[in-house]
């Protein structure tokens, strides 16, 4: 039997790969993954903010990114910068504030090695709670506005004609992913948040052919990555994050193989065609 700790490790991890499977198909359809990346990177903003207020700290990142996605979308709409413009504006200029923050509280000692590559065998009961339960409350989020959100992805102004609100769901969805990256700080860190919110998804499209099953798939996928990198941190003696991340490149690989072309996905196709 698996010691406790372990045991933990992998409810807490497999519990994450659950949301991060569909928020990541959204993220790879709307090519926004140096999004996720600029959330990320306000991670430590938010955790030194948390620290030097003496406040939970996923709750000031949670906050710290939401402020960031908001910020965002109102430049999005003031401004004429391309997205990628903005999006390295602002990563690298929250990273910044972050860091001179630490280095003028210096009362302050923050693991950073756990924090950009997180700990998930350090996890506790109170750590799977909260993952679990923002896990399960971004999921029913997102089923409730996966139509007005899918809509505007493939055609906006297609969705605002048949009367769907995507410019709110779209919204929605980025305070979704701050609270994923909040939830997911001890895990898999903030380095690599969106290498698994965007790995899984992207060997998922390789292996479907529906937004749901991608979805669907992108969970599955989440989920061994999480359970293949586990055991072999365990047995290898690596670090946990950067080890799930390895197992969810090595799914990908194997993605690469043109599986649709087997008996099992011919029926698929031909539904398609």
């Amino acid at each position: 039997m698996f010691e406790d700790f372990l045991f933990r490790a992998f409810i807490a991890g497999i519990g994450l790969a659950i949301i991060t499977g569909p928020l990541g198909c959204f993220i790879v359809w709307r090519r926004l993954s140096y999004f996720g990346d600029t959330l990320a990177h306000s991670a430590l903003l938010g955790v030194v903010v948390g620290y030097a207020l003496n406040f939970n700290f996923i709750i000031s990142v949670f906050v710290i990114s939401a402020l960031i996605s908001l910020s965002l979308l109102y430049l999005q709409k003031r401004t004429s910068l391309p997205n990628d413009a903005l999006l390295g504006l602002l990563a690298h200029s929250v990273l910044s504030i972050g860091l001179v923050l630490l280095g003028i509280l210096s009362f302050i000692r923050i693991d950073l090695m756990g924090l950009l590559f997180g700990d998930i065998l350090a996890v506790n009961m109170n750590d799977i709670l909260i993952v679990w339960a923002g896990g399960g409350i971004s999921l029913l989020v997102l089923i409730y506005i996966w139509r007005p959100l899918f809509a505007g992805t493939v055609n906006l102004e297609l969705a605002k004609a048949e009367g769907l609100n995507a410019d709110t769901a779209n919204t929605i969805f980025t305070l979704l992913i701050a609270l994923v990256i909040a939830i997911s700080i001890k895990i898999v860190g903030i380095l690599l948040i969106t290498g698994l919110l965007i790995i899984p998804a992207a060997a998922s499209r390789n292996l479907s052919n529906h937004p749901i099953q991608m979805a669907i798939i992108s969970s599955v996928l989440g989920v061994l990555s999480v359970i293949f990198g586990l055991l072999t941190s365990i047995n290898w003696n690596t670090s946990t994050g950067p080890t799930i991340l390895s197992a969810a490149l090595g799914i990908f690989i194997i993605s690469l193989f043109p599986w649709k072309k087997l008996p099992l996905f011919k029926k698929e196709i031909k539904l398609e065609k």
